[in-house]
């Protein structure tokens, strides 16, 4: 059974702790696709049991490997 407790929202010293090591530890990269097409993509990494982010991930280093070959 699900956990009937509600979820509280995050404290402002848990936001901020997570922005330093997201800071630390990311780079973001913003990628710019035709409109619709996010929804296609979302839903075929949805498919593959993937995040929208790993799938975009796994794409890439995928296609670097595939490329130095």
């Amino acid at each position: 059974m699900a956990d009937s407790k509600p979820k509280q929202p995050y404290s402002e010293a848990k936001k901020r702790a997570n922005q330093k090591w997201d800071s630390a530890n990311l780079d973001r990269i913003s990628v710019v696709i035709p409109k619709g097409e996010k929804t296609d993509i979302k839903n075929h990494a949805d498919s593959r049991g993937e995040s929208l982010n790993g799938f975009v991930v796994r794409a890439i280093h995928e296609t670097m490997e595939r490329d130095t070959q």
